[in-house]
């Protein structure tokens, strides 16, 4: 299958640390794929590469066969990749509504669409594209609250609504589940595994190996900047390399 992304003899580095090291990778579309690894490994820093966030030191990210290294986070957004962060960042004035449109301006090609005839209809479909992501991860209902009286994990579930509203192909999910209890981390579950049914592509970073293994296809593997493994759940959880650099016993 054409792969949808493709980091090749990807390299980062910051400094003296070189944080990713010759990685190279594809995704299919469709895929839920697992990246995994120890703290500091270069799990983020492939997502900020990606997103535009970073400038890669040497390679390349490809995305349907076009190079994207280099460019804007607008840009690389605008082309359907969306991404969540570790942390929540949240306004703490606005609602949760807000939340989601704020993040459609990806989409907006200039203020001047404010003063056209077809501004209202405009903004009616932003808002219904906020009202589906909001609906898609169960938030719909509380979309005229602030966004900051969310319990912690609405807070976490309003992070990929707000990637959902940037009307993506891919989304880079950075530990959706950290910090969240077992009721919490089977919401997620549930959410992610609809999320793929609908045909969204998947890159998920997390450190619970249950989320992981029950939800991926594939699993990648860092270490130290470099990609030590590939394969499925089953395939990963025998590697003794990746038993020794990370994984020790999974129950």
């Amino acid at each position: 299958m054409t792969a949808l992304l493709e980091l090749r003899h990807v390299s980062k580095g910051f400094g003296g640390v070189l944080a990713l090291d010759d990685v190279s990778f594809s995704i299919a579309p469709k895929e839920l794929v697992g990246l995994i690894g120890p703290n500091g490994a270069g799990k983020t820093t492939v997502f900020n590469l990606v997103s535009g966030v970073h400038a890669l030191s040497q390679g390349e990210v490809i995305h349907r066969g076009e190079r994207v290294s280099g460019a804007s986070p607008t840009h690389i957004a605008r082309r359907g990749i969306a991404r969540t962060f570790q942390n929540i960042r949240l306004f703490r004035s606005l609602t949760v509504m807000d939340h989601v449109l704020v993040a459609q301006t990806c989409r907006s090609r200039g203020l001047l669409t404010q003063f056209s005839p077809f501004a209202t209809r405009a903004e009616r479909e932003r808002r219904r594209t906020a009202l589906q992501a909001l609906e898609a991860v169960g938030l719909a209902h509380r979309r005229d609250e602030p966004a900051v009286h969310l319990p912690y994990g609405g807070q976490r579930r309003l992070e990929i609504a707000r990637a959902l509203a940037t009307s993506p192909e891919i989304l880079l999910l950075d530990e959706p589940a950290a910090g969240l209890n077992d009721t919490e981390t089977g919401e997620l579950r549930r959410l992610l595994d609809t999320l793929r049914q609908r045909g969204y592509t998947i890159v998920l970073v997390e450190h619970d190996m249950k989320l992981v293994m029950r939800l991926c296809s594939r699993i990648l593997v860092l270490n130290f900047g470099r990609l030590i493994a590939s394969g499925t759940p089953q395939e990963v959880r025998a590697n003794g390399e990746v038993i020794d650099a990370y994984l020790g016993v999974v129950n």
